[in-house]
């Protein structure tokens, strides 16, 4: 039996568990309420612009279990909230998947709901793909949020009256 491999990438607060037994996997994850499966299938698109030849790719179906050709795990953490609402907010919800290198064949390997994480993956030069957000997956962030409390407001703090001023003395 092959070991199970865990790869955690905490700065942008996404997880992908693979195991040799997907049976397995599910049974280890299926008390959490941060997890969830999500089936994945892209598809390339041949074009030509100007006499060359490009490869687009996209996701031809994303489904809220598993399936498709590669199934990764959603993970909502705490730090991401106010990416979520916002997300959630817009007019479209999305759902991102980091597909490899920019350039290189396209291959499902992380997925998030948090545009900020998005940017960040595309800031180190990963591919990045989205479509829209199934409405399970809408109601299953909704209900997350609900659980563990919106964002904490972030306000602008008051200085005090003379902090980090030089005061003037007179002799």
């Amino acid at each position: 039996m092959a070991p199970w491999r865990l790869t955690v990438f905490t700065a942008t607060a996404i997880t992908v568990l693979a195991s040799p037994h997907p049976q397995q996997q599910e049974r280890a994850v299926t008390d959490a309420h941060h997890l969830r499966p999500v089936g994945i299938t892209l598809t390339a698109r041949e074009h030509t612009i100007n006499g060359f030849r490009a490869t687009q790719w996209h996701i031809a179906e994303l489904t809220p279990e598993r399936g498709g050709d590669a199934t990764l795990w959603l993970q909502l953490t705490m730090t991401e909230r106010a990416a979520y609402r916002f997300n959630l907010s817009s007019g479209n919800p999305r759902l991102f998947v980091r597909a490899g290198f920019t350039g290189g064949p396209a291959s499902a390997a992380g997925i998030t709901a948090s545009q900020d994480v998005a940017a960040a993956w595309m800031d180190g030069e990963q591919q990045v793909l989205e479509a829209p957000m199934p409405l399970a997956i809408q109601v299953w962030i909704e209900a997350y949020l609900a659980r563990r409390g919106e964002a904490p407001v972030e306000e602008r703090k008051k200085k005090r009256k003379g902090a980090g001023r030089a005061r003037e003395t007179q002799p």
